[in-house]
């Protein structure tokens, strides 16, 4: 018989902050440029409702918010089109 230890066994189940941890480290830099985008979104429609279109009504408020959607995606679609023409 040989005298060998056994493999370490790891945890099939990962606790819920190591998969988060894990998650970030992993997305790190997507994660950053999302929160940029949608804070420098969210800054300029306000301004703009604050001191363009003051007496707008507040559907158009939302609605401007909503665009923020598709213009992240057209954002960021078009600048990876941009490196791969690069």
């Amino acid at each position: 018989m040989t005298d060998t230890n056994p493999p370490e066994e790891t945890d099939p189940d990962p606790s819920i902050a190591d998969r988060v941890r894990s998650h970030v480290s992993e997305n790190r830099t997507g994660m950053f440029h999302d929160l940029v985008f949608a804070v420098a979104w969210v800054a300029l429609v306000s301004l703009l409702f604050d001191l363009v279109f003051v007496n707008a009504p507040t559907w158009a408020y939302y609605m401007f918010m909503l665009t923020g959607i598709p213009a992240y995606f057209g954002f960021f679609i078009s600048l990876e089109i941009a490196k791969k023409n690069r």
